[in-house]
């Protein structure tokens, strides 16, 4: 069976190199203000869904709350369990299936860690799935990307220099996914990856919520909470209630 993309380019170191320089200040400054928005006290279990190395599940539990991780990929799990504590678990997971049902306070699924899958029956499964793993009066925070405002600022072509890699980034949309094309050489050796995010709109999102029983009750626009404007709010974070 051929793999999806997803388990082999996370896996891949490269992958990691690539998105060193991810932003951690912003990062945090964001977990700081949506744990005060949801009111989240040290009592209540997190999940970090899609948690990769899980860097926000580790700050997450040095704030002082119980977090458990998953992921789908080993390599990034192995790493993450080198932080584990008595309030902080990481798992290799696929969010496709229920983990522990009627367990989580809340659900985070940060910063553009959902979309992967082939088709809506997927994504539907996912958001099911998340959904029984919610004890009744749960709640579910999906962080997407603005899927329009992407579109319209696609960058066709780019390269990115990062220790001593020259990565080529063609970007671009093909049946309904928004496709990062990633070429480069190290060590004498040619690599070719692809990034494939599902297009997903607000309105698609909303068939998701429905299906798997959501309400949803606030939309945020950006990482400082700011509200959700559809022309220029760089992402969409869905507050959802079970």
């Amino acid at each position: 069976m051929k793999k999806e993309w997803f388990s082999t380019w996370f896996d891949s170191p490269y992958y990691h190199i690539l998105y060193q320089e991810r932003n951690e200040q912003e990062a945090r400054a964001f977990i700081d203000q949506l744990t005060q928005f949801l009111h989240i006290e040290p009592t209540h279990h997190i999940m970090d869904l899609a948690c990769g190395k899980g860097r926000h599940a580790i700050y997450l539990n040095q704030k002082g709350f119980s977090v458990t991780g998953i992921d789908l990929s080993p390599q990034s799990i192995a790493y993450a369990q080198k932080f584990e504590n008595e309030q902080l678990h990481f798992f290799v997971h696929d969010m496709r299936e229920v983990f522990e049902e009627r367990y989580f306070d809340f659900i985070l699924n940060m910063f553009t860690s959902f979309g992967y899958l082939e088709n809506d029956a997927e994504n539907i499964r996912a958001f099911q799935a998340a959904a029984r793993n919610l004890r009744k009066g749960g709640i579910f925070v999906m962080d997407f990307f603005n899927t329009n405002l992407v579109l319209q600022q696609l960058v066709a072509y780019q390269v990115k220099s990062v220790e001593g890699i020259d990565f080529e980034i063609r970007k671009f949309e093909q049946a309904g996914f928004i496709i990062k094309d990633i070429q480069f050489e190290d060590q004498g050796k040619s690599y070719h990856f692809q990034e494939k995010v599902q297009a997903i709109t607000r309105s698609d999102f909303q068939k998701y919520f429905d299906a798997a029983g959501l309400h949803l009750k606030h939309i945020f626009g950006d990482y400082h909470l700011g509200d959700f404007q559809e022309a220029h709010s760089p992402r969409m974070i869905f507050v959802l209630e079970k």
